[in-house]
């Protein structure tokens, strides 16, 4: 039986290649994770996610799924990968960070969180241990502690209050999970996270608690909020300095592309955002060449491929005047052919960056298309 995670290649630096193995399937990492937060990678199909996108693992996410379709209808079609009909990895977020963003209408507790559906108002409470029911029901392959993720800025003594209470939350997440096994017949692996907001001292306590834990990843959280990309970047680096380099290390919430080669420079392993959809949903298009405005009067009478470097289909399919025309247009065709684009640049970015690993010239090459993905075009 293949380990959990195995290291292929190591650089001189931090950055990594390896493999994840999970009853569906390997995950090369490293790997950005296409965010699928209501079982629907917005404006993708499936099939075009696993076969154009060439996506690995995609996310759920324990708060929605939990409010629509509600876990009578998760275990009644046998689980999120059956529901949605994905049989390759799937990781699902513990909901803490959707309930940290309801700051307006939730209530915390040592138990745990009451709080206001977006939906339709009613109220419900997740403990640490109803995260984790919740997330054995919907079935990922990896799924999470849950945590709360402090605001940026954050006071010293709030952090560290918060900071300890996840890792009292983290302690009741194994005792239930240890107690309950998996229910659809694969395994399920917890990933604790770190947290600490940007005060060195904290994270290290933190990443050092985690560690102790001996999970079979980890996880760091309350990043990407809002901080400066320095900042980011130094604790990342603080905390892969301790956590176990024999398993893998997940940045959650992360990020542009310049984001992700950076966090694979400081030993990254996996990485999410929703930003690749989102911005294709806005005309944003993120390129080799750089960053485009498909809403730009530049690309009205430019007949080129949409993206002469891009992997997709759409790429070569579509000219940039005609994407143009389809958001000037208002036309819904126009988000999907973006999202697309977007979601097979990044796997794209971090196949092209595991091969730079292997041949062992990562960083220079890093150093090299940083800037130029940086350009506004």
């Amino acid at each position: 039986m293949s380990p959990f995670f195995e290291i292929k290649k190591t650089s001189a630096g931090k950055a990594r290649a390896g493999i994840i193995s999970t009853d569906h399937g390997t995950i090369q990492t490293p790997i950005f994770m296409p965010v699928g937060t209501v079982a629907s990678v917005k404006t993708v199909h499936q099939h075009e996610l696993k076969e154009d996108i060439k996506a690995q693992i995609i996310l759920g996410n324990t708060y929605h799924l939990y409010l629509r379709p509600k876990m009578e209808i998760m275990q009644q079609a046998g689980g999120l990968h059956r529901f949605m009909n994905w049989d390759l990895p799937i990781l699902t977020d513990s909901g803490g960070y959707q309930v940290f963003s309801l700051s307006a209408s939730r209530k915390m507790s040592e138990e745990g969180v009451k709080f206001k559906s977006h939906i339709d108002g009613s109220y419900h409470f997740i403990s640490p241990e109803k995260s984790m029911e919740i997330q054995r029901q919907i079935g990922g392959d990896i799924f999470m502690a849950f945590d709360e993720c402090t605001p940026y800025p954050c006071e010293y003594n709030l952090a560290k209050t918060s900071m300890e209470m996840t890792h009292r939350w983290l302690k009741r997440c194994i005792d239930w999970t240890n107690e309950h096994p998996e229910i659809y017949g694969h395994k399920q692996r917890l990933f604790p996270i770190v947290q600490g907001s940007t005060y060195s001292d904290l994270r290290k306590i933190s990443a050092e608690f985690i560690s102790e834990q001996n999970a079979e990843g980890n996880a760091i959280g309350g990043l990407s909020v809002g901080e400066p990309e320095e900042e980011m970047y130094r604790i990342t680096d603080e905390v892969t300095d301790i956590l176990p380099k024999e398993k893998p290390r997940y940045l959650m919430g992360v990020g542009t592309p310049w984001n992700i080669l950076e966090s694979i420079g400081l030993g990254i392993d996996m990485m999410d955002c929703v930003m690749p959809t989102r911005n294709a949903r806005n005309a944003m298009l993120f390129t080799w060449n750089g960053v485009m405005n498909m809403k730009n009067e530049k690309w009205k009478n430019d007949f080129s491929p949409l993206d002469e470097f891009g992997m997709s289909y759409v790429d070569r399919e579509y000219s940039k005047a005609y994407v143009r025309h389809l958001f000037v247009s208002k036309e819904y065709l126009a988000k999907q052919i973006a999202s697309i684009h977007n979601l097979a640049f990044y796997l794209d970015l971090v196949k092209v960056a595991r091969e730079h690993i292997f041949a062992g010239d990562f960083y220079e090459w890093k150093d090299s298309v940083v800037p130029v993905l940086k350009q506004r075009l």
